[in-house]
């Protein structure tokens, strides 16, 4: 055993050790004692050097960063800044900007306010009641953006980003990952976070035709024929949002139901299985509800 040697050189030398130090000799600190008052050189005053330019980068990168801006959403006496997370606890709270509208949140809820017109829900229930103009504000959630269309409404999400949204007056346009949903008032929609907005439907529509429509979006084909056989005119809405969704071998049966329940020409058969949008857009305004030069002007970029 040479453990004396390797630490305070007592014993007898380890020829391993002796050849490693000869190596390594010229790397060996040598504690020079300062002079007072002299001048710093070398390698000392170059890391003071560093050291102060890094002190003053980071005295300035603190002075330099400017306070988030106040958004127009005020919660009491309260202002709400941009980028604030918001989250209630037992009791819900209510947000309200005179040029946007009032939002309650529920309890339980989390919500950042990107700007005063743009927010994000990431848990919970937001009732929103807008009456800034159409299209101008949006609310973000992890699995669909819901633009206001000049309406009141309710939006519930869960932990995993999957939501359902209800209009009680007025328009909500759904949209993500190349999906949109146009949702009228009395109407619902999903919204799940691996597919986006999902299919509408009236909330008095039969429970034939909703529990066919769940069940077709989790897989079972079978279900359509169910579905199409369940829905009644004012379920057109739903037939149109499926129309371009279901596989193309699928879409004449829908057409056809569709057209028959609503009355479109049959003329627009081949082109609006082939998902021409032109002809969707004729089918649409045969619903009745908004034109579609109307509700075509939502898309816009939101940041």
């Amino acid at each position: 055993m040479r453990e004396d040697y390797l630490w305070d050189r007592s014993g007898p030398p380890d020829p391993d050790i002796e050849r490693l130090e000869r190596e390594l000799a010229s790397l060996r600190y040598r504690f020079v004692r300062p002079v007072p008052g002299a001048r710093r050189s070398g390698r000392g005053a170059w890391l003071a050097m560093a050291a102060a330019v890094l002190l003053a980068a980071a005295l300035l990168f603190r002075g330099s960063s400017a306070p988030a801006a106040a958004t127009a959403w005020r919660m009491g006496n309260a202002t709400v800044l941009e980028g604030q997370v918001l989250r209630t606890g037992d009791l819900g709270v209510t947000l309200e900007a005179e040029p946007v509208g009032r939002v309650e949140l529920g309890p339980g809820s989390e919500l950042r306010a990107a700007t005063s017109r743009h927010l994000e829900l990431r848990r919970g229930r937001l009732h929103a009641f807008i009456w800034a103009p159409p299209r101008e504000f949006v609310v973000e959630t992890a699995s669909a953006r819901a633009v206001d269309l000049g309406c009141q409404y309710t939006l519930d999400v869960d932990g995993a980003g999957n939501g359902l949204l209800r209009v009680e007056t007025g328009w909500v346009a759904f949209q993500s990952q190349g999906h949109e949903s146009f949702i009228p008032a009395g109407a619902v929609c999903p919204t799940r976070r691996r597919n986006g907005p999902g299919i509408p439907f009236y909330e008095d529509a039969p429970e034939a035709l909703t529990g066919a429509l769940a069940a077709y979006e989790s897989g079972d084909d079978a279900a359509l024929s169910r579905m199409l056989a369940a829905a009644r005119p004012r379920d057109g809405l739903t037939l149109w949002h499926l129309l371009p969704r279901v596989p193309a071998a699928a879409r004449g049966d829908v057409f056809d139901r569709f057209a028959q329940l609503v009355g479109v020409p049959r003329e627009l058969r081949a082109a609006a299985v082939l998902g021409d949008a032109k002809t969707l857009d004729l089918c649409w305004n045969a619903l009745n509800l908004e034109d579609t030069g109307w509700w075509r002007g939502w898309e816009r970029p939101w940041r």
